[in-house]
């Protein structure tokens, strides 16, 4: 009996534990979500002008559209897939919380190089800039491969009912992000626009 109330404490142990790190996670993702909207500006024409005229001013802030929505379905994805790691995880160890943590601040970085494409995609600069963009995807690709393999290598952090076809399934999708994504990245020596159609389709 008292080896059952141990293990059941433990049990809640693990489960407060990875809740925690969820829960913060989830912030995260909602914060940098909310400053993606942020770089969405009111266009300001004279107050004399027509209606057409802040039609026009809407319609030239074309990049910063494509730049949101490309980002906000990109974080959206990932926030789903960092949920659907973490229904299969049974416990935490300081491995995958460094692991979460340095993933969480690559992806802070999103609504910075969004800004730097909507600023400059009609500029001179934007090859450099969609590079970066691309850029900072490779890194959060490759972040997601080390928090998957810190989670999945030997078991030791999933779950005993996890089912070996979807973690065998995770793996293998998540070899191709950071192929995909540097391609992208290198996409822009060519044009700007390959990084943003590649990442817009990825």
């Amino acid at each position: 009996m008292t080896v059952n109330r141990h293990e059941g404490h433990d049990n809640r142990d693990d489960a407060k534990e990875t809740g925690r790190l969820e829960a913060f996670s989830d912030g995260v993702y909602a914060v940098v979500i909310t400053l993606l909207a942020l770089d969405l500006k009111v266009p300001h024409v004279h107050s004399g002008t027509d209606a057409w005229a802040l039609a026009q001013a809407l319609a030239g802030q074309w990049p910063s559209y494509l730049a949101f929505v490309t980002s906000f379905f990109t974080v959206l994805i990932m926030w789903v897939n960092h949920h659907t790691v973490f229904k299969l995880v049974h416990k935490s160890n300081v491995h995958l919380l460094f692991t979460n943590g340095v993933l969480l601040m690559l992806t802070t970085a999103v609504p910075f190089t969004t800004a730097l494409v909507t600023e400059y995609l009609r500029l001179p600069g934007a090859k450099i800039a969609c590079a970066v963009y691309g850029g900072t995807f490779v890194l959060i690709a490759a972040a997601y491969n080390v928090l998957w393999y810190c989670v999945s290598h030997d078991r030791r952090l999933l779950k005993q009912d996890a089912p070996e076809h979807i973690v065998n399934r995770i793996t293998r999708n998540y070899r191709f992000g950071v192929p995909l994504y540097l391609i992208a990245t290198f996409g822009a020596l060519a044009s700007a626009y390959v990084t943003i159609g590649i990442c817009t389709a990825l």
